[in-house]
């Protein structure tokens, strides 16, 4: 298989400093990289930034010819697992007839100390739940 890679970038200035970009899609596939919520959601709770995070996240999705419904598997990073239930109702408001595969862990810290939650996703085109 000979799939064109397209780098899909969201202006972030973490993607020049650590060498990512936003998404990658190769043939039908799209890796979204980790999404916190952008400057501007600090004081949400870890619901919020979860919302924040999935509109990013829904962006790049649609800026690499594809869509939430396309998505296959999440991966979700919190900082604190109490803040679990508020995470899971933001993810299950954005993905409630998709139910992509997800995963939930918790971590030490994130990049910036007022992050509460990282996402990641992966979609196949052609494989939406409609």
């Amino acid at each position: 298989m000979n799939a064109k890679r397209v780098n899909i970038s969201s202006g972030s200035p973490y993607e020049q400093v650590f060498g990512y970009c936003r998404a990658v899609r190769v043939g039908d596939h799209i890796h979204v990289a980790g999404t916190c919520a952008p400057a501007g959601n600090e004081n949400e709770d870890a619901g919020g930034q979860a919302r924040a995070a999935l509109a990013v996240i829904a962006k790049a999705l649609r800026e690499a010819g594809g869509d939430v419904r396309d998505v296959v598997r999440t991966v979700i990073y919190v900082k604190d697992m109490g803040d679990a239930d508020l995470v899971a109702r933001a993810h299950s408001e954005h993905f409630a007839d998709i139910r992509p595969a997800a995963t939930m862990v918790q971590v030490a810290a994130m990049l910036l100390p007022w992050h509460r939650v990282e996402i990641e996703a992966y979609a196949i085109l052609g494989a939406r739940a409609d």
